[in-house]
């Protein structure tokens, strides 16, 4: 067999390698009282890593919104159909961030870590702490209002160079994309198409930041272990935040939606849910939505009756934009690294990330490593070190596997429910 003829081991797993490489190089360098070697010499190259993801974050946010929203062109020939379609989808991705929110907030998995390594990161981030208080008392005494510019910037390119911006990078996006809807297609096919191009160029980038995860990986999980002075604790934090996070994503495929299928149709919730075991398999086992595509498509018309003109138009579009599984994911991640790190969030910023997650879904591309770029655009807007994602990357292929059934099951439901009540 020649090389070319080899299976290429998995992205997840030499990012599994990469994370369990990097917790025996901390716990070596601990125990031989080289920590300080490690901070100096190994975790700076997984910083590199996490200023790449920063790197791309905003390019990538804006153009995906973009080409997003104007992606919606069909919307003009089913207009009231296309209305509600995308109404359902955002308040199902509210109900999920919320759920998310709850579950982070009630289990608080991070707070598992040992108290005394709390306050050792705590000591070692404060000044990212600091600096957010800084920015919140600012903010509190410019007036209940002043969250407004938060959301329209009065400059956008020295928004595009802010990550903390970011929230007006996105509504900029969304602006620049319903002003190119509203223009006749002709008028705008070579912006549409130059936009398609810098979607294609984008992705590939991120293809190739990703290539080097597990080496950032290893680097940042050796730091971080040095941050921790080998103490175990994280591990049994780590195991919490993935049970919240399955917990959270169960109650979504086998409560939620079945919920909203007895209230808001006819079919009976049990066949809905023997119907959708395929579907939720096959979306399990290849983590791509689109993948998943032509099964559901054929579930949801011959096992759910929904109209082939309703199918043919929800589901596709569901997986564009419809992410209620990642969305609920990124909620309790974001929360879990914040209560690791010790960085105390407010009311103000848990409302920015229930905001930039479920807005932020449109532009999450449905490519491996493009859900961590996200995380990192988040985590910086709220003052949340984006070192800590290294927490999460190891364990998050099982994850990403049961998010996409939850993600498939909720187009499903909606077809469903917009089937129901045409």
């Amino acid at each position: 067999m020649t090389k070319t003829q080899r299976k290429r081991i998995p992205l997840y797993i030499q990012i599994l390698i990469g994370m369990i490489v990097g917790i025996a190089i901390g716990f070596i360098g601990v125990y031989t009282g080289n920590g300080e070697i490690l901070k100096d010499w190994i975790q700076p190259w997984g910083q590199l890593f996490i200023r790449l993801l920063q790197l791309i974050a905003i390019p990538l946010v804006f153009i995906s919104l973009v080409k997003g929203v104007t992606g919606l062109k069909d919307i003009s020939r089913f207009s009231r159909l296309g209305g509600r379609t995308i109404l359902i989808y955002l308040i199902t991705t509210l109900v999920a961030v919320s759920l998310g929110l709850s579950m982070g907030l009630l289990v608080k998995p991070g707070n598992l870590v040992d108290r005394q390594q709390m306050s050792h990161l705590q000591e070692d981030y404060q000044e990212v702490v600091a600096q957010r208080q800084e920015q919140l008392a600012e903010t509190q005494s410019k007036g209940p209002l002043n969250f407004l510019n938060d959301f329209i910037p009065n400059n956008i390119i020295s928004a595009a160079g802010d990550n903390s911006r970011i929230l007006q990078v996105i509504f900029f996006a969304i602006f620049f994309g319903l002003a190119t809807l509203s223009l006749p297609p002709e008028k705008t096919l070579i912006v549409v198409q130059f936009f398609d191009s810098l979607n294609d160029i984008i992705l590939r980038m991120v293809d190739y930041i990703i290539l080097i995860a597990p080496i950032g990986v290893a680097a940042l999980m050796a730091g971080l272990i040095a941050d921790f002075g080998g103490d175990a604790s994280i591990f049994s934090a780590l195991g919490a935040y993935a049970a919240t996070v399955m917990v959270a994503l169960l109650l979504l495929m086998f409560l939620f939606y079945p919920l909203l299928i007895k209230l808001f149709t006819r079919i009976p919730v049990r066949k809905f849910i023997r119907s959708m075991y395929p579907v939720q398999l096959f979306g399990f086992t290849t983590s791509s939505s689109a993948a998943t595509l032509p099964i559901n498509l054929e579930t949801t018309e011959r096992e759910l009756g929904v109209s082939p003109e309703v199918s043919s138009f929800v589901l596709p579009i569901g997986v564009t934009i419809n992410m209620d599984g990642t969305s609920c994911y990124q909620t309790i991640a974001i929360l879990f690294i914040a209560q690791v790190l010790g960085v105390d969030l407010s009311f103000a910023d848990l409302m920015v990330i229930i905001g930039m997650t479920v807005v932020s879904s449109i532009g999450t591309p449905g490519i491996p490593g493009g859900s961590f770029v996200i995380l990192t655009m988040v985590l910086g807007a709220v003052g949340i070190p984006a070192e800590g994602l290294a927490l999460i990357l190891g364990i998050d292929r099982p994850l990403d596997m049961l998010r996409t059934s939850v993600n498939v099951t909720g187009d499903a439901t909606v077809a469903a429910m917009i089937d129901q009540s045409k």
